[in-house]
């Protein structure tokens, strides 16, 4: 797909949430979200933001539960969206890597768009997971988040967190290095003729 074409939208209807998603792969990171999770929205925003993203999210589901369902099926729809934007992926760089630090925490995000969904993350400090970030989100749901648009948009994605003690300025640091990798890979390269692959598909 050529520059401007590359969008989508979509909408998830299940018992559990209810998601409607647009996005434009080639915007200026316009965002609009409410989700209602406060931190997911502000992490969302972000990911638009720093992967030059248009995206507006309205989401809602069964969070006097949990907020796992929303946060799950938010990013199942965010990668079949990423996936559908992206088309044959002719031109585009594929791969790109980013370090992002956000004051004590620091992440490192590797993406590849190549078609084969494949999720590495580590180095988050032990109890990460069970943290209540915001009052809402737990910290178990970043990874989760990632695995959700990994497979869903058929990514290979590598995220390590290299340092970090606060849990909202990690799961952010994770956040905006995932965003500014794919922001590179999903950029179009002028010297790069058709897919970028020796198979000729991705």
């Amino acid at each position: 797909m050529a520059p401007g074409q590359r969008t989508a939208h979509l909408q998830r209807e299940t018992s559990e949430s209810s998601v409607d998603l647009r996005l434009d792969l080639d915007g200026s990171g316009r965002s609009d979200i409410s989700t209602t999770v406060p931190f997911f929205d502000h992490m969302l925003t972000a990911f638009a933001k720093h992967s030059l993203t248009d995206l507006t999210v309205t989401a809602s589901g069964d969070v006097q539960i949990d907020v796992h369902h929303t946060v799950e099926d938010t990013g199942i729809v965010l990668g079949t969206a990423i996936r559908r934007a992206l088309g044959d992926k002719s031109g585009i760089a594929r791969f790109g890597d980013a370090l992002v630090p956000l004051d004590e925490a620091l992440a490192r995000a590797v993406v590849d768009i190549s078609g084969r969904p494949y999720l590495v993350h580590g180095g988050e400090p032990e109890g990460f997971e069970y943290h209540l970030i915001g009052g809402h989100f737990t910290g178990s749901m970043v990874r989760h988040f990632f695995e959700a648009v990994t497979f869903a948009a058929g990514l290979t994605v590598h995220i390590q967190v290299l340092a970090g003690r606060d849990p909202h300025h990690i799961a952010e640091a994770e956040f905006k290095a995932f965003a500014r990798a794919f922001r590179t890979a999903k950029e179009f390269d002028p010297r790069v003729s058709g897919v970028p692959s020796t198979k000729g598909a991705l």
